[in-house]
């Protein structure tokens, strides 16, 4: 495959986590377009936190340079540098950092820093009063996929899945294209670019068109949000998945979660992006199914579009994708197409 071709087009064309009340409720419509953040512009303020995983600040810098070379402002959280073992700072800093970046009226988007666990033992901790009243984007994956659920269920607000800072190359100039090409499409996505990606066909695609809000992100981390108040709503919408360091047969218990659980029983349409650095089978225990024919046979009762090897998750193509906010996708023979509306 030409990689230079692998993306044709991106187009210019009270704490409230303990009540899912009117704002839950507006999201119940699938219909809905999600309350969409202010657009940025050159001299607004991005926040980094490191609500997840710990990182350093030498390894930042290379974000702040290219934010500020966009134009942006850029306000660092104090997790950054902090560590507790595995953690951005003990549960309590990072919440606290998190929630400074999330009441500051001056931040007008929050880049996590980076993934790894985290995210989900805090957002107990969280307030989104003025979250509500001032909507900002949040940004990020992987770990970060549990924030952005959040936001999308009890406030239907749109956010971006992309790259974080531990992803910004340290040498531009010699950064290879797809990595080069998913950051830019951060600043797109961020200034208000109408999204659209054009890929190459997968013979294990299934023709369709649909329509609706796209949401997603890390499969396992998606499963873990049920029976919670941050689980996913996906009636009427586009699920985009990826995952990463997993075994098939985990992979095919998570998906039998979704389809257990009516989370495929809606859908507009599947977007399956990367899952990448799969675990090998044991010796003698061979699941015997690729990630294809898993995703596949949950979906088989349905007739929505879907769509394999997106360049979204954990690899070099990561390209922005502006969750809650309407898109199309349409899977031809020879076409594929998810456009923002």
């Amino acid at each position: 495959m030409n990689r230079k071709n692998f993306i044709r087009s991106v187009s210019m064309s009270a704490a409230v986590i303990g009540s899912v009340s009117s704002a839950s409720a507006a999201s119940e419509s699938s219909d809905a377009q999600a309350i969409i953040p202010p657009y940025l512009k050159p001299g607004d303020t991005i926040g980094i936190s490191a609500p997840a995983g710990y990182i350093l600040d030498k390894e930042i810098q290379p974000a702040k340079l290219k934010l500020e070379e966009w134009g942006f402002k850029v306000r660092i959280g104090y997790t950054v540098g902090k560590r507790d073992f595995s953690f951005g700072g003990t549960d309590d800093q990072r919440a606290n950092d998190l929630q400074i970046m999330i009441d500051d009226p001056n931040v007008k988007a929050i880049l996590c820093a980076r993934g790894g666990y985290g995210v989900t033992r805090i957002m107990d901790k969280l307030s989104f009063t003025r979250f509500r009243e001032k909507p900002k984007w949040i940004i990020g994956f992987s770990d970060i996929t549990a924030l952005l659920i959040h936001v999308n269920r009890n406030f239907n607000t749109a956010s971006i899945h992309s790259k974080m800072c531990n992803s910004f190359p340290e040498n531009w100039a010699s950064a290879e294209p797809q990595i080069q090409e998913s950051i830019l499409s951060i600043k797109q996505a961020l200034t208000g670019t109408k999204m659209k990606y054009t890929i190459p066909v997968s013979p294990m695609n299934r023709k369709g068109i649909g329509t609706g809000q796209l949401i997603g992100g890390n499969l396992s981390i998606i499963q873990n949000l049920m029976g919670t108040n941050s689980e996913i709503k996906t009636d009427g919408k586009i699920l985009f998945l990826e995952e990463v360091a997993e075994y098939l047969y985990s992979l095919d218990r998570m998906m039998m979660n979704l389809q257990r659980s009516k989370k495929l029983d809606k859908l507009s349409g599947i977007v399956v992006g990367g899952f990448n650095r799969l675990k090998p089978d044991d010796p003698g225990e061979e699941f015997g199914r690729t990630v294809e024919e898993i995703i596949l046979s949950k979906v088989s009762a349905y007739s929505f579009p879907v769509c394999f090897n997106f360049p979204v998750g954990h690899q070099k193509y990561n390209m922005a994708l502006k969750c809650g906010v309407k898109h199309t996708l349409t899977v031809r023979e020879d076409t594929v197409e998810l456009t923002e509306i």
